[in-house]
């Protein structure tokens, strides 16, 4: 009898080990399941406009914009030449011409037969950004000028009026990218495909900033900066959380966690500090 009744708490304890086992299975597949449906962007929102890029898009505004930022450019220059580069290049780095001309390339298609520099030059996003940014400050008062015009005149474009469609793109990630505007930038992601390396955000950091106050505290970088230099630090490093694997922003009483794909929300994180974590490796 004794007999009987241990084999049927085995077998119930294999059921239940089976259930188990299977509903573990089951909210893996799900998992893995919605993170396939996860369709990755990032979103700029400022009052009412709002406005969608890619995450390498994302990625090339924030170059664009932090250039602007470290040269002490308004951020009306960022919206010039982010609503240029949208135009030129769709936000990538392309190495091929265009409609701009044959040897057009790069961010802003510029042409090394037209004085933009070499071929390897206009194809570094730093030095483009730059060139661009040279150009422009020479307008007078470009900055009460349409967009598009102020566009057109560094571009010299056959389509000037092209430049208009992106405007409102290139006012709300420059105002979010610059740091005017706080928790306005926002991306959607997918978990981190690998171990993210605090070296390389300093790195990043620093070819887009400058030498800015960084350091190294295991998988967080830990930046001192405040007001609209901090924001700016923070929402560059949510820009680029896909490619550098950053996991958590914490800025000025706020925090992005690329987990809760829910935007920015109140947290305990300091003032005068913005901390950058990525994803850790398995040991």
């Amino acid at each position: 009898m004794s007999r009987r009744r241990g084999l049927r708490r085995l077998l119930v304890l294999g059921l239940a080990l089976a259930l188990i086992a299977g509903g573990v299975y089951t909210a893996v597949a799900f998992i893995q399941r919605s993170e396939t449906l996860i369709a990755e962007k990032c979103t700029a929102a400022v009052g009412s406009r709002k406005a969608d890029l890619a995450t390498d898009q994302a990625a090339n505004a924030a170059l664009i914009t932090a250039v602007a930022v470290r040269r002490g450019l308004p951020p009306r220059a960022a919206s010039i030449a982010l609503a240029t580069a949208m135009q030129e290049s769709k936000l990538r780095n392309i190495g091929h011409g265009d409609h701009a001309g044959p040897d057009s390339r790069g961010l802003f298609q510029q042409r090394p037969s037209q004085g933009w520099g070499t071929e390897e030059q206009v194809m570094d996003p730093y030095y483009a950004s730059g060139a661009f940014y040279d150009a422009l400050v020479k307008i007078p008062e470009y900055e009460s000028l349409e967009i598009t015009a102020a566009a057109q005149q560094v571009q010299r474009s056959a389509y000037p009026q092209a430049y208009a469609e992106h405007e409102d793109m290139g006012r709300v990630f420059a105002s979010a990218l610059t740091g005017q505007s706080a928790a306005a930038l926002d991306c959607t992601l997918k978990s981190p495909e690998q171990a993210g390396d605090v070296q390389t955000v300093v790195d990043e950091l620093t070819a887009a900033f400058g030498n800015v106050p960084a350091t190294a505290d295991g998988s967080t970088v830990v930046l001192e900066a405040s007001g609209s230099q901090a924001w700016a630090v923070a929402q560059w490093a949510v820009a680029n959380a896909k490619s550098l694997s950053v996991t958590e922003v914490g800025v000025e009483g706020s925090s992005w966690d690329r987990a809760s794909r829910n935007g920015w929300q109140p947290s305990d994180a300091p003032s005068g500090q913005v901390t950058i974590t990525v994803a850790a490796g398995t040991s």
